[in-house]
C-alpha cells in the first residue's frame, strides 16, 4: 500500500510539471479584423477577429492589426506598442458615449493609420493619449466628439518626453461651442512633450500646449 501511494504521488507531480511546461498560445506579429469576423477566432487572415479589442490581445508587442474589409471595429484601449492600419479598405471606430481609442502604456509606440473615428455626436474623446513614448497618427479622420470632454485628440501624457505626430489627417466638427473641448488639445506633463502637425486639419480650434 505504501508503494502504491508513492507511485500515485510521483505520477501526480509529473502531471503538474508537464502542465506547467505547456506554453501559452503565442501571439502573432500580424493579426486581422473583418466585418464578418469573430473574436473567438485566432485573428489570422483566414480566421479574422471582429474588433480591434479582440485582436489586440492576440497581437504581439510591436505587432500590427490590419483590416481585411470595410467595417466598424469598435473602441479599444492600447497598452503596448502596436500599429493599427486599415489602408486599402475602410476601417472605422464608432464611439457613441465613450472614447474611441485610449493609449496608456509606459514607453510604448503606437501607430494609427487609415482610420475613421466617429463620436456620432455623443462621443467624449476620439484619441486619448494618457501615457507612452509616442503616438503617430497618419491619414486618420476624427469627427463629431461633441459630448463630455468633447475633444478630437487629447494629448495629455502623465510623463514628460512624449511625442505626438499628426500627418495627413482631418480633425473636424469636435468640441462644444463656444469653448468646450476642441480639435487637438495638448496638455503635456511638467518637463514638456512634443507636438508635430503635418498637413493636418483641425476643424475645431486647437488649444495650445500649456
Amino acid at each position: 500500500m505504501h508503494r502504491i501511494s508513492l507511485s500515485v504521488t510521483f505520477a501526480a507531480t509529473l502531471l503538474v510539471l508537464a502542465l506547467q511546461a505547456v506554453p501559452a498560445r503565442a501571439q502573432a506579429t500580424r493579426t486581422w479584423v473583418s466585418g464578418v469576423g469573430d473574436d473567438a477566432n485566432p485573428c489570422s487572415r483566414t480566421a479574422p477577429c471582429k474588433t480591434f479589442a479582440g485582436a489586440i490581445s492576440k497581437t504581439a508587442p510591436s505587432g500590427e492589426i490590419d483590416c481585411l474589409d470595410p467595417g466598424g471595429f469598435g473602441a479599444v484601449t492600447i497598452t503596448k506598442s502596436i500599429t493599427i492600419d486599415c489602408g486599402g479598405t475602410f476601417g472605422s471606430v464608432l464611439a457613441a458615449g465613450t472614447n474611441g481609442i485610449n493609449v496608456n502604456g509606459a514607453g510604448i509606440t503606437v501607430n494609427l493609420r487609415n482610420l475613421s473615428i466617429n463620436g456620432v455626436g455623443s462621443g467624449l474623446i476620439g484619441i486619448n493619449f494618457i501615457s507612452g513614448a509616442s503616438l503617430n497618427i497618419d491619414n486618420v479622420n476624427v469627427t463629431r466628439f461633441n459630448s463630455g470632454s468633447a475633444i478630437g485628440i487629447l494629448f495629455a501624457p502623465n510623463t514628460d518626453n512624449s511625442l505626438l505626430q499628426v500627418n495627413n489627417s482631418y480633425i473636424t466638427a469636435n468640441g462644444i461651442a463656444p469653448s468646450t473641448g476642441g480639435g487637438i488639445v495638448a496638455q503635456p506633463a511638467v518637463g514638456g512633450g512634443e507636438l508635430s502637425l503635418s498637413s493636418a486639419t483641425a476643424g475645431s480650434p486647437p488649444i495650445p500646449m500649456a
